[in-house]
């Protein structure tokens, strides 16, 4: 399918209706709910189970960001075989947040809180090749603003520290990037991978954090446990349903079909394409 022709369909669709803005399925935000650096001295203190749950709960109640509720369309086609696909998914224009439009909280978490946020609204989390995607598409690519290794990485007071570094490079982007529009590159995903389930231990797998020039300074790594979150790490949440060919069909059951796993993924049948939970243990 040339490029033309495929234009032509695309608009075909978002004419249809088909293709209207897709939004976070949460609350809104309550006029009372607290700010990111509210939040942020919040849980300072508290263990890496309890500040879950507080994030969590958070989450759930709607204390994101406004500029967050609108998914950001990702389009392709591709061709598989005899057939060809069009497919559009839909993610988070940013990584998730905790706060209001002015004073948010990207919040790193492990994959286990990631999952469950995910499967509590309907989404998944991204493969690599969606990861590489997104870089593509994002009307901003920041550049990564690494800190230096330390024990205290996986702390609050240094997840805050980058928050603020970000917030910095956000701000400079605003006149050519408004708050909302799609944005990449300063944060490394947690994604979905058979390298989850390579051996006992379920570890975070990780991936992206990408240079200007498009190269990850994070090749695919899983050598972190499940209960493992820096301040370097980010989860962008994908809408699980998306668009093939003029249907509705869960991502997640595409990265299960042995025909049609590589719509979405590089890695080859995904026959478990989430994180263990504790229940579904």
């Amino acid at each position: 399918m040339n490029k033309l022709t495929f234009t032509i369909l695309f608009l075909a669709l978002a004419l249809s209706g088909l293709l209207k803005a897709q939004k976070l399925p949460l609350p809104a935000r309550s006029s009372d709910a607290i700010s990111g650096s509210t939040f942020k001295y919040q849980i300072e203190t508290l263990s890496v189970e309890n500040r879950e749950k507080q994030i969590y709960r958070q989450i759930l109640n709607g204390n994101v960001p406004n500029f967050l509720r609108e998914l950001s369309p990702i389009s392709f086609s591709r061709g598989l075989k005899d057939s060809t696909y069009i497919v559009t998914y839909f993610v988070l224009p940013d990584y998730l947040a905790i706060g209001s439009d002015t004073d948010f909280f990207l919040t790193p978490m492990t994959p286990i809180l990631a999952q469950r946020i995910a499967k509590a609204i309907g989404f998944t989390l991204p493969t690599k090749q969606m990861v590489d995607q997104i870089w593509s598409n994002a009307s901003l690519k920041l550049p990564p603003s690494p800190i230096p290794p330390s024990p205290q990485m996986t702390t609050i007071p240094v997840m805050w520290e980058h928050n603020i570094l970000l917030k910095r490079q956000r701000k400079k982007a605003l006149d050519q990037a408004p708050m909302g529009v799609l944005v990449a590159g300063h944060k490394k995903d947690v994604i979905i991978s058979n390298k989850i389930y390579k051996n006992s231990s379920s570890p975070v797998v990780i991936y992206g954090w990408h240079y200007q020039n498009g190269t990850p300074i994070q090749p695919v790594y899983a050598g972190h446990s499940e209960t493992y979150a820096d301040y370097s790490h980010g989860i962008r949440l994908v809408q699980d349903s998306a668009l093939i060919n003029n249907k509705v069909q869960l991502i997640t059951t595409v990265l299960q079909d042995v025909d049609r796993y590589s719509l979405f993924s590089d890695e080859g049948v995904m026959e478990k394409p989430s994180y263990p939970l504790h229940e579904d243990r």
